[in-house]
């Protein structure tokens, strides 16, 4: 393994029941997957979540954990079930079942990146995935576990926070005529990943910053939001998706002018969202 699974940002004191986790903003692509690709180092990089850990990076100065995924999306995805395997990518697997994820392409080792381009010349060995299933995200997933358990323990709730940036054009076929487009979609799969005060506040956090949200449409919350969000239980999922032409030259991948403006703005959210999730700690004690 070239690089290491994750990156965790500790705050010096845990204040808040609220975690943040960046699963697709990694940019350490292996040599060898570089070499094993047809796409060229800047066309690979067009489904990585560009600089979102850069936009969070003061998470930890709010009392909260941040953790990254130390392996690009497009090597290893992070937000799928690790049986979300492509038999028209792995040499040798049969289709059991159809899921519409795997079949354009984007299971847990992903075939093509956006526009669905396709990474790879052939096929890759089951060998080859297990390896980076077990060299990533396993070790991802299990840190987030503890995360999510600590977060329990210490506050008895817990609230993560799974930040993700969407292209521009993402929304065209939604955005209809005279109305403003979204600039922020926030995921709970329809309420069964978090509780609706939880939503409301993220949400309000957002907006009071001057950002248009919409709820779960397009983007409602994949296996992140699935597996881990448990409302009964008091752990809570949202996914946040930030339009990336709000901080980012997405043709060049690079920030662009308002990428400290905006910087500053998730700051404030963060703020926010992390202030919520300490004062349920305090209305539980009392």
């Amino acid at each position: 393994m070239s690089q290491p699974a994750y990156r965790l940002m500790m705050p010096k004191t845990r204040t808040t029941s609220v975690i943040f986790a960046s699963p697709h903003s990694s940019r350490a692509y292996p040599a060898r997957f570089l070499r094993q690709s047809v796409l060229d180092e800047h066309m690979i990089r067009s489904s990585e979540d560009a600089f979102v850990d850069q936009l969070f990076q003061a998470v930890p100065d709010h009392g909260a954990p941040f953790l990254e995924a130390g392996a690009p999306r497009a090597y290893i995805d992070m937000n799928r079930s690790p049986d979300e395997l492509d038999p028209a990518l792995i040499r040798g697997l049969k289709t059991t079942t159809y899921n519409p994820r795997i079949v354009s392409g984007l299971g847990v080792v992903p075939r093509v990146v956006a526009n669905s381009r396709c990474i790879y010349r052939g096929k890759l060995d089951m060998s080859e995935v297990r390896a980076r299933l077990d060299g990533y995200w396993y070790p991802y997933h299990a840190c987030l576990q503890s995360l999510l358990s600590e977060s329990h323990d210490q506050f008895d709730e817990a609230i993560l926070v799974d930040c993700h940036s969407m292209p521009h054009e993402a929304l065209d076929g939604l955005v209809r005529t005279g109305t403003r487009r979204p600039e922020v979609v926030l995921g709970d799969r329809f309420g069964a990943a978090s509780a609706s005060l939880v939503m409301d506040v993220i949400e309000q956090a957002f907006v009071d910053e001057g950002l248009n949200v919409s709820r779960n449409v397009p983007f409602a919350g994949a296996y992140t939001a699935q597996h881990y969000g448990r409302p009964s239980r008091r752990q809570h999922v949202i996914q946040v998706e930030i339009d990336r032409s709000l901080y980012m030259n997405e043709a060049l991948i690079r920030p662009n002018n308002n990428f400290q403006k905006m910087q500053e703005l998730i700051t404030r959210v963060v703020a926010k969202i992390t202030d919520f999730g300490a004062s349920q700690r305090k209305l539980a004690a009392e």
